[in-house]
């Protein structure tokens, strides 16, 4: 019978109530204050409250100077960093005797340091040298080890995990005991995309020569890439005496971040070379001659400059938090993996209703044991013909749902490459085609460029593992129109019977109403339609027949998917003053060379001067800006706030210069002044600025997808993410809005009138007159007598989820969009102007003829590679 997280959870101390109040993170300010659900702890894990308050206690009550002096208060920082190395030790089962502790600003650099001070010999007509040899499912920082050694002249070699399972016969047949030439073999004990957890055992295996990675003779050193697998489990260091084991702290403690360190066996420490040499390290040299005369320690001797010796001071309190709240290594080690489990279990059990499944999971276990497998599980969602779903995809979504987690291939390109079958000539050919590591481009050709991955740390819940089941539910087998998915409740957390016996993870998938594809498959009447899945977790009833009734019938009446609305006009101008607060509207509005005069060209900042959206902040919407054209001000609006006004250019004498990045341009702002910060900062309940683009500043658009500006034209932008205008459709919303509105039991209830779902998308220009999508098939336009190049589409965010009236989220519009638009969440074009003459007045109008001129029709037009667009909203 497998132990369900909720039994693994009560075991944790007592005292661990921070940890665990009512199957909350009490203590865990980030979780509990925001109410997310945070999945990517293998990215960095979270700090409790207390940890936090207890390293602040210690910075205020004591003084703590710099280590390298000898007055008191530097005596006192340099033995509080070496008790801290102790207990970093004795945290790994091993003491001074054996290991050195080496502060650097985390694993990247103590991987980096192995490089360069690795004794390498390099290749010659009279030895092979030494070898690099590294595991493929190795983290970036470890495979870029292997441009330092091709400096050297030295032979890299990837080793698949496969291949090292027949190590062993290479170790038998390698001869020659006694040659001396030194290799080192770098593995992780924890893989960082899957979580498959490789044989500790490899260490003693590969320095004792019973097992090479490959046939050379000589002697093995073995580097233990173990940053992800400390952060959920003990390390026994004197088991498995690797020679360099690097980790980084914040994936143990969350805070603080920037510290790593590097544990290097004693044995190995006097082979390290050391080339530069910093302050603190030297115990004698001259200036004027090559004379350097390293520290005898080997800490002192690689600690270049003054080490970060606050944040080391901090480690004693993260160990402190983490042995109270915990128990220790081993409790976090079980109870990690157990909600891993279980999540894993039900995850790989879900299908749809034609018996497809709903993910598809790269694993090299089967969650059978937490010695195989970490609390990490990594995926892509598929659709019920089995095609994937693209990761950014499912990171929107998951955003919507206030679920945290991570996409793409995780600094892990060997992994990604074997576990989603990409060829080499893939990766080659997604470059060119403009995919680089930790872009949103998710999918090429059809082929997945990464995947979705989900991890658990040492505070996640079994609510955590059961609102991303949710979540998976509600977005790909449906949720009810118009209903948000609702969260865990406090018994629906508890995964045992009645009598207090845990349940066998079988079990709890019942419990939770999870379509499993054996239930999908019989003919039992269990769980075997789509409305069963969904009604069993909750998630409100199932799309009514009379809502889809409806549906055909506006579309007979309407006309939108078969015919025209009558003459193609503009309908309506919108501008948006201050970026992501309330539209302006307007009959008739100059152009200006950004666009529309006054469009987006004042933003909100927080007190660290970063642009606020409403991803951040929703409560944008309820400031409503107007322009006063006449009086040559802004009044800007908000309830329960007296009105204030803001002048419409800038006091050059008196102007405060500052800089912003606005979708990572830089661009010249000035502060708005203390009047308009104190109104906002009274609004928003914390610190903020109004700040706006200086009239001397000129931002270029971007050059998109080898798509050209008109000749002789590049386009200008205000503080817009993209482009100059967005042009959107009525007959699209039309459509969109009949695929959501649902009725209550008497058909009167619109939950989406036209004009909500219109302000929801942030549009410039909305017109009249078009089939639904038309526009997305136009090149160029004419309004009036101004002509318009069509970008693009405009790939949209969660934004468009939040109602710009009231504040409130559905996520129904981002899903529905989804669903209907093939997983492409496309709504509207970018639009720049083509010849504008600024010798004399442009207007638009609301009322002008739209005239299109189709792609088809325009000789050489270049379509984009690509229709990723940022989404103008802001």
């Amino acid at each position: 019978m497998l132990e369900c997280p909720a039994a693994v959870t009560a075991r944790m101390p007592a005292q661990g109530q921070e940890w665990r109040m009512g199957g909350q993170r009490a203590g865990f300010i980030l979780c509990f204050l925001s109410g997310i659900i945070y999945l990517d702890h293998a990215g960095a894990t979270l700090f409790p409250e207390s940890q936090l308050t207890s390293f602040t206690n210690d910075l205020m009550e004591n003084v703590y100077g710099n280590p390298h002096s000898q007055n008191i208060s530097s005596k006192l920082t340099h033995d509080t960093v070496e008790q801290v190395r102790y207990r970093i030790l004795e945290h790994f089962h091993t003491t001074p005797e054996d290991y050195a502790v080496i502060f650097t600003s985390g694993s990247t650099a103590a991987l980096k340091l192995v490089a360069e001070a690795f004794p390498w010999v390099s290749r010659s007509p009279e030895s092979s040298g030494s070898h690099f040899c590294y595991l493929t499912d190795s983290h970036t920082s470890v495979v870029g080890m292997r441009k330092v050694t091709t400096a050297m002249n030295v032979t890299s070699t990837p080793v698949r995990p496969e291949d090292m399972w027949s190590a062993e016969e290479r170790g038998a047949a390698a001869g020659d005991p006694d040659c001396q030439l030194p290799h080192l073999f770098c593995y992780p004990a924890q893989s960082n995309f899957s979580g498959t957890r490789y044989p500790l055992s490899w260490v003693g295996e590969v320095k004792s020569g019973r097992m090479r990675p490959v046939s050379a003779p000589g002697k093995w050193f073995v580097l233990l890439d173990a940053a992800s697998y400390v952060s959920t489990s003990p390390l026994d260091l004197s088991a498995h005496q690797a020679d360099f084991v690097p980790i980084s702290f914040y994936k143990i403690f969350g805070f603080p971040t920037g510290l790593g360190a590097l544990l290097v066996n004693n044995r190995v420490a006097p082979l390290l070379r050391k080339t530069y040499f910093g302050g603190g390290t030297a115990a004698a040299y001259l200036a004027g001659e090559d004379f350097y005369i390293p520290r005898s320690s080997v800490a002192e001797r690689f600690e270049d400059g003054t080490i970060s010796f606050l944040d080391v001071i901090a480690l004693k309190h993260g160990f402190d938090t983490l042995e109270r709240l915990t128990g220790g290594m081993e409790n976090i080690k079980q109870h990690t993996f157990t909600l891993a489990q279980y999540t894993y279990t039900a995850l790989s059990s879900l299908c749809y209703p034609n018996g497809a499944p709903v993910v598809r999971i790269y694993s090299d276990s089967e969650f059978s044991s937490p010695e195989v497998q970490g609390p990490v599980i990594n995926f892509n969602v598929l659709d019920d013909s089995g095609n994937i779903i693209g990761y950014s995809q499912v990171d929107k979504m998951a955003s919507l749902h206030n679920i945290h987690l991570r996409t793409g291939c995780f600094c892990n390109t060997g992994a990604c490459q074997r576990h989603l079958g990409i060829s080499d000539e893939m990766v080659k050919k997604h470059l060119q085609a403009g995919h680089v590591c930790g872009d949103d481009v998710d999918l090429l050709d059809g082929h997945p460029t990464g995947s979705v991955r989900i991890s658990f740390g040492y505070m996640s819940t079994l609510e955590d593992a059961q609102t991303f089941l949710r979540f998976i539910i509600a977005t790909c087998l449906g949720s009810s129109g118009g209903h948000p998915v609702p969260q865990a409740g406090a018994g629906e957390a508890e995964a045992t019977s009645a009598e207090g016996e845990a349940q066998d993870i079988p079990a709890i998938i019942g419990r939770c109403g999870l379509l499993t594809q054996e239930d999908a498959l019989t003919d039992s009447g269990v769980c075997t339609d789509l409305s069963t899945a969904v009604n069993a977790m909750d998630l409100g009833p199932p799309l009514h027949e009379a809502a889809r009734t409806q549906q055909m019938s506006l579309e007979k009446t309407t006309g939108v998917l078969d015919g025209d609305l009558g003459p193609h006009v503009v309908t309506n101008l919108y501008l948006y003053p201050i970026k992501s607060c309330a539209a302006f509207e307007v009959t008739r509005w100059p152009i200006g060379n950004q666009g529309l005069l006054y469009d987006r060209n004042w933003m909100v900042v927080n007190h660290n001067g970063i642009c606020l959206s409403q991803k951040q902040e929703w409560r944008l919407c309820l400031i409503q800006p107007i322009i006063d054209l006449q009086r040559r001000v802004m009044v800007i609006k908000a309830q329960g706030m007296e009105p204030i006004e803001v002048p419409l250019e800038e006091n050059s004498e008196r102007a405060q210069i500052c800089q912003s990045k606005v979708c990572a341009d830089r661009v010249d702002t000035y502060d708005c002044g203390e009047e308009i910060s104190s109104w906002l900062s009274k609004f928003f309940g914390r610190p903020c600025h109004l700040i706006k683009q200086s009239s001397n500043f000129q931002r270029n658009a971007k050059k998109k997808h080898g798509k050209d500006q008109s000749p002789g034209t590049t386009a200008t932008l205000s503080l817009v993410n993209e482009a100059q205008f967005l042009l959107i459709n009525t007959a699209s919303v039309l459509e969109l809005q009949q695929q959501l509105n649902s009725s209550d039991e008497n058909g009167e209830e619109e939950l989406f009138p036209m004009k909500n779902l219109i302000s929801r998308f942030r549009a410039n220009i909305i017109t009249n007159g078009t089939r639904a999508f038309e526009e997305e098939k136009w090149a160029e336009i004419s309004i009036g007598s101004l002509r318009f190049q069509v970008l693009g589409p405009c790939h949209r965010c969660q934004i468009i989820c939040i109602n710009q009236q009231t504040g409130q989220r559905n996520q129904d519009v981002f899903q529905k969009l989804s669903e209907s638009r093939k997983r492409k969440v496309n709504f509207g074009v970018y639009l720049t102007h083509v010849s504008l003459d600024l010798s004399s007045p442009c207007f638009l109008s609301v009322g002008s003829q739209v005239l299109p001129v189709l792609k088809e029709n325009v000789e050489c037009y270049d379509l984009p590679a690509s229709e990723k667009h940022q989404d103008v909203i802001s």
